[in-house]
């Protein structure tokens, strides 16, 4: 493929932006080359600036589980246009986005809007803590809940890619507020709860980890969770942002039965625009201001652009159950046939081929990977028209918007690209 028109942007954009990139995932830093720069989106593609074509399993990242321009969406989008971008005040669909957000995860008794991920979750740690009274915050290594200070330990994916040490910038004392353990590992919970368990205000945790690639929890893991945060006065949340409406209308609480005391939303909430969401149980969540002392605001949240995009997906997912059916018969299709020495972890739509030999449970495991190949691997399958994420250590997505064809497209892709890494 000519990228010509991607060089010479990249070229450009690192003279005005740190790195040529407005997020370090976008960069090929763990691949090699130059980020392809991309014009538009249609369905399952994406077209590059040089015309090129791709089949996408990044979906932004997540939120496009109707693809690229669904109508619904689109007409949804227009339609706020009319009345303005921006109030700074209450209107109606914030209400209705709150509603539909509570009818689906039950867990969730009252909502506050935000404008990313990385805004709910710094949020929820904070309601969590003037809840409680207490300080100490539990995370798990290889899990990335946004770049909130005292998260960004072991924090996976971007700075693992990048090789960006844990803590910089962050001052020694946010970091000492927090506690991170192994993924799925029950006994070091337990531990940390017997040594520390008067002072931890609570557990946050990606339900099925999207940010050391797609891991999924071991059996009863997040019900361990559950127990333990409640018989020590703790509370447990749960980082929906990726998962939320993505591995099932419920999100992940509702495919493993758990009810955490908070959940973090995102992605797919706004349908591709920029929102994030906190909630959960009512007496937690009137502590936030006005209700209670908890301070957290924002003039953007609640934009009606977002708003409308998010009840337009919502209201989609909602009246279209079959989809969960669908996108779970093409990921497994993606994922029937790989070559050993290499490790495919899939719940739901959401999947990392890791090259690995042996399971994948946790950042130990994942790191083992052989980053060199996945490189190769990327740039083979970039050649053949498909864009997956530019890291071992990210999860591909598929959406409603890919077809059969599509699936079959990139199964012989895959073939392909494997074969010339034996």
């Amino acid at each position: 493929m000519n990228h010509a028109k991607s060089e010479a942007l990249f070229e450009r954009a690192v003279s005005s932006i740190p790195g040529g990139v407005n997020s370090p995932v976008r960069a090929f830093r763990g691949v090699g080359g130059t980020p392809v720069f991309m014009a538009r989106g249609e369905g399952s593609r994406l077209f590059d600036a040089d015309g090129n074509e791709y089949i996408d399993y990044v979906g932004s990242w997540g939120p496009l589980l109707l693809g690229h321009r669904h109508p619904a969406i689109v007409a949804a989008i227009e339609d706020a246009l009319k009345t303005g971008t921006s109030f700074g005040a209450p209107t109606e669909r914030e209400v209705e986005i709150a509603e539909a957000i509570r009818d689906a995860v039950p867990s969730i008794e009252m909502v506050r809007l935000v404008n990313s991920g990385t805004e709910a979750t710094m949020s929820a740690i904070r309601v969590a803590r003037g809840f409680t009274g207490r300080d100490l915050t539990v995370k798990f290594e290889g899990c990335y809940h946004g770049h909130v200070d005292s998260l960004l330990v072991k924090a996976g994916s971007g700075m693992a890619t990048l090789g960006i040490a844990d803590t910089a910038g962050v001052p020694a004392a946010f970091s000492e507020t927090t506690i991170v353990l192994p993924f799925n590992a029950f006994d070091a919970v337990e531990a940390a709860f017997r040594a520390l368990g008067g002072r931890i205000a609570s557990v946050i945790v990606e339900p099925v980890v999207g940010n050391m690639g797609c891991v999924p929890p071991a059996p009863g893991f997040l019900k361990m969770l559950s127990e333990i945060t409640a018989n020590h006065g703790a509370l447990l949340i749960l980082d929906e942002v990726m998962t939320g409406f993505r591995v099932a209308f419920g999100g992940a609480q509702e495919l493993y039965g758990i009810k955490p005391d908070l959940t973090t939303l995102g992605k797919v909430i706004g349908g591709g625009l920029p929102i994030g969401a906190y909630g959960g149980r009512a007496d937690v969540m009137s502590c936030v201001a006005p209700s209670g002392p908890v301070y957290q605001a924002g003039t953007l949240s609640g934009n009606p652009l977002a708003v409308a995009a998010g009840l337009a997906m919502l209201r989609h997912l909602k009246a279209h159950p079959g989809i969960y059916l669908d996108l779970d018969a093409r990921a497994a299709e993606l994922t029937a046939d790989v070559p050993p020495g290499v490790t495919v972890n899939r719940v739901g739509s959401m999947l990392t081929f890791f090259f690995h030999q042996g399971p994948v449970t946790d950042w130990e495991s994942a790191k083992r990977s052989d980053t060199a190949k996945f490189k190769r691997f990327f740039h083979l399958m970039l050649e053949r028209g498909v864009y997956l994420a530019p890291s071992q250590f990210e999860a591909a997505f598929v959406s409603a918007a890919h077809t059969a064809e599509d699936v079959r497209k990139t199964v012989a892709a895959a073939a392909e690209s494997f074969g010339m890494l034996a």
